[in-house]
């Protein structure tokens, strides 16, 4: 038997002020996965990437470790 499907509880950045800034919302999407959106227009597109992949995403940003434009191919 199959679940039906989980919605999301998407949680606002503790960096937002509510004043419109440029804020995201990340939610558990279940079996590993986490969703990002833009909090400014949240009936639009989300992205889904792996939870290990946002992990060290915010890590790397937490410990102040940002790609250089070589690294994104800039």
């Amino acid at each position: 038997m199959t679940q039906p499907p989980v919605t999301p509880q998407w949680q606002k950045s503790s960096y937002s002020n509510g004043a419109g800034g440029e804020c995201i919302e990340v939610a558990d999407l279940g079996v590993g996965g986490v969703g990002v959106r833009d909090s400014k227009r949240p009936l639009e597109a989300h992205i889904a990437v792996r939870g290990t992949a946002w992990a060290r995403f915010v890590g790397a940003l937490r410990s102040g470790d940002r790609p250089s434009d070589a690294r994104l191919g800039a």
